[in-house]
């Protein structure tokens, strides 16, 4: 499946099939949240928090693929994602597109 950020892929020519999206709504330990509110005492990177958007964005990408591929889509042009804060400690991220059959 091709993934891109923009409206076209070159050298190709396709149709429209739909807007697909995946999402998911991820949170860390309390225990590493508590750290990670002593970590905002001296700065620095939260590196869990870290770990949890890039699951979180690599497992919506994967549900909006499916979605795709269950579209017969070839590829998903304009790729976007979103996050929000559901509530302390918990994020939402969507991955969306629109789903592409190549001619």
């Amino acid at each position: 499946m091709i993934l891109t950020t923009t409206e076209n892929i070159s050298g190709k020519s396709f149709e429209t099939l739909g807007l697909v999206k995946g999402s998911t709504i991820q949170t860390v330990n309390a225990i590493r949240d508590i750290g990670a509110g002593l970590k905002t005492l001296v700065g620095g990177e939260l590196t869990k928090y870290n770990d949890m958007m890039n699951k979180a964005r690599a497992l919506a990408t994967k549900r909006m693929v499916e979605e795709a591929e269950s579209m017969g889509a070839d590829a998903i042009v304009c790729v976007r994602y979103s996050s929000a804060s559901i509530m302390q400690s918990a994020a939402e991220v969507m991955a969306y597109g629109t789903a592409v059959k190549f001619r």
